[in-house]
């Protein structure tokens, strides 16, 4: 299975036009939500395989509903299962979160920061990995009510990654957005984070609601905080592949390229820092 590095970009079908035949040479991996490409079939099947070829690619579900109190979707496990092994894609990647209860919510809820809720989370994640043959990757994700909260979400994430043995998908934007929205320290959370767990990361633009309200959109260029927020996870953990997500007011692909750029850019220079550190460690 091809291995994931540098920085990569999400792969939409509106954007098919544009990355194909031949994939931009400057995104370094690309990612795709399972549910928008299973089944494959005819044309799509086609320029999927065409781009597969290329490049390595990952994956970033919409609808596991992790969290949720419904009974886990085993045949959609399954699928997706099949989906990665079918075109050699590793990594499983999804979001901390639930979106569907007696129904499918069309948005991602924010789980309850308590002990019952790491149990249940614990116990649906170990039947996941059970099913796809590979650990499960999940984000920390954006919130704007944290219900029924019994521990910070530094302690939550923590404690279901340790107790499950997932691995974590660092999405930095929305550690930005919380730590406005709550109102705690964004370095202080990345700090505290294990860096054994982080595969990959992510990093997007969000909207300014007010100034102590934003609302994770994905939908704008990246802010200068959030890319500094992104070199100081760097710095803490090591240098990890990078995806920039862009899911609407979707600009020119030079555009995207060239944030895709400036994630290298910044991988780059912590590089070389790195480098000069432990040259100077061994003088």
């Amino acid at each position: 299975m091809k291995n994931l590095k540098g920085a990569g970009l999400g792969f939409r079908r509106e954007m098919l036009k544009d990355l194909l035949p031949v994939l931009p040479s400057e995104v370094d991996f690309w990612e795709v939500a399972p549910e928008n490409w299973i089944p494959l079939g005819g044309k799509y099947e086609a320029q999927f395989q065409q781009a597969s070829k290329q490049a390595p690619f990952t994956t970033h579900g919409l609808s596991l509903s992790i969290g949720s109190s419904d009974k886990l979707d085993v045949e959609f496990v399954k699928t997706v299962k099949r989906f990665l092994d079918v075109n050699d894609i590793s990594l499983y990647s999804e979001h901390l979160s639930f979106c569907s209860g007696n129904g499918h919510m069309y948005d991602l809820m924010p789980i309850p920061f308590t002990e019952g809720a790491i149990n249940h989370v614990v116990s649906r994640i170990t039947q996941v990995q059970d099913i796809i043959e590979r650990p499960l990757v999940l984000e920390n994700v954006s919130y704007y009510i944290a219900p029924g909260q019994e521990m910070d979400e530094l302690e939550f994430t923590s404690r279901i990654l340790k107790e499950s043995g997932c691995l974590m998908l660092l999405d930095v934007n929305n550690v930005y957005v919380n730590s406005i929205n709550h109102k705690y320290d964004a370095e202080a959370f990345i700090n505290g984070l294990p860096s054994d767990k982080i595969v990959y990361g992510h990093i997007a633009g969000h909207y300014d609601e007010a100034v102590d309200l934003k609302i994770d959109t994905h939908g704008a260029d990246v802010i200068e905080p959030v890319w500094n927020l992104l070199e100081h996870a760097y710095r803490t953990h090591g240098i990890f592949p990078t995806l920039l997500e862009r899911d609407f007011n979707i600009p020119p692909l030079n555009e995207l390229l060239a944030e895709v750029q400036k994630i290298k850019q910044i991988q780059a220079r912590c590089e070389k820092t790195h480098r000069l550190d432990a040259e100077g460690s061994v003088a």
